[in-house]
């Protein structure tokens, strides 16, 4: 028995008119999408087995209108396996309720021709629609790549999207800011922080936050003791180790994620500091190694799973409604964080202690 194909028969592909033309599914999607780079001739073959093909471009649309399993591409590299878990969770979830299928795929590389051919590979599998959470959201190669063969991208966790675009994500530097005041309300002078990754909005948004916090105490940011982190956990236990071993130790430490402010705390188990009492440790996300470590951490919950499911959920959207050659609207979810209260944050070494308790304040 022949293998079924995944598209409903006689239903025309975007490979059945590359082959008809005698040329690629990414230049026919060129030709479709009016992108440069392609000969009159080559375009005027693309057009002519269109017409004889009868191909309309937006075939995503019609296989959900006609109850036809639509494939969704996530494309991923994170470096912290909490926060991609939790991604990956949310992501099927979502796609299982809607009737899609999601098509998951890696690209570790930060080289630009590397991301570029793991892109083109989704030209080749009938994938409809591309989420890509962080670092490859800012990925100007992948986007690229994208928008030349027309596949429409909703970005997580981006925090400068383009116009034309589909986004979802939290307000990184009012988050940070709230938790740097939780941690100035303790009584905290001195805090250090452990940045994200260079390369990542976020990151700047979450170090600006910080920043304003300090400056709208009336405190010198540029003063404050700060290291450069990458998210993962190793560049944690670097950066918490110098701020550690600082002759004016920080009485806290804000870390840019769960994964640096678990390797903190371990890094000051093993200068024999007591977590609060000698030194309070935060944290941002909410990952499962916030209640995995001892004590448990103080972050920021980011509502990862849920931000997943809103981008599939954008996506789907956009290619039931989206007409092909039109400009696409610029649309964007931007979901609320919390604030996790637990047993890693206290008041400075010699300040009269609160009580800690494990409670959530909502932003």
């Amino acid at each position: 028995m022949a293998k079924p194909s995944r598209r409903r028969r006689g239903v025309t592909t975007i490979e059945d008119v590359a082959r008809a033309a005698g040329v690629s599914a990414m230049t026919v999607s060129r030709v479709i999408n009016h992108g440069k780079n392609v000969r009159d001739s080559t375009r005027a073959s693309v057009l002519e087995a269109i017409e004889q093909l009868n191909y309309s471009p937006n075939t995503a649309a019609r296989s959900l209108a006609a109850g036809q399993a639509t494939h969704i591409g996530l494309l991923y590299a994170n470096p912290s396996a909490g926060y991609l878990a939790q991604f990956l969770i949310g992501a099927l979830h979502a796609a299982r309720s809607a009737g899609v299928h999601l098509v998951i795929e890696s690209c570790e590389s930060e080289d630009a021709d590397e991301q570029a051919e793991v892109t083109r590979r989704f030209a080749t599998s009938d994938v409809e629609g591309v989420i890509l959470p962080p670092p490859l959201s800012e990925s100007q190669p992948i986007m690229a790549e994208l928008d030349s063969m027309g596949i429409p991208v909703v970005t997580v966790a981006m925090g400068a999207p383009q116009a034309d675009s589909l986004n979802v994500r939290i307000d990184d530097r009012a988050a940070a800011n709230e938790m740097t005041r939780y941690l100035l309300d303790l009584g905290h002078r001195n805090i250090g922080f452990i940045k994200g990754h260079p390369n990542h909005v976020a990151s700047r948004d979450r170090h600006q936050g910080f920043c304003d916090a300090l400056t709208e105490a009336g405190m010198d940011a540029d003063r404050a003791p700060v290291e450069q982190g990458y998210f993962s956990y190793r560049s944690g236990l670097i950066a918490g180790e110098r701020l550690l071993g600082r002759a004016d130790r920080p009485t806290a430490i804000f870390a840019s994620n769960d994964d640096m402010a678990a390797a903190t705390i371990s890094i000051a188990h093993r200068m024999g500091l007591n977590v609060p009492d000698d030194v309070s440790i935060v944290g941002f996300d909410d990952t499962a190694l916030a209640t995995s470590v001892w004590p448990e951490l103080t972050t920021v919950k980011q509502p990862i799973s849920s931000m997943a499911e809103a981008a599939l959920e954008l996506l789907i959207a956009d290619l039931r409604t989206h007409s092909p050659g039109a400009p696409r609207k610029f649309t964007e979810r931007v979901l609320s964080h919390a604030m996790m209260i637990r047993e890693s944050s206290d008041s400075p070494p010699g300040a009269r202690k609160t009580k800690k308790t494990k409670t959530v304040h909502r932003a």
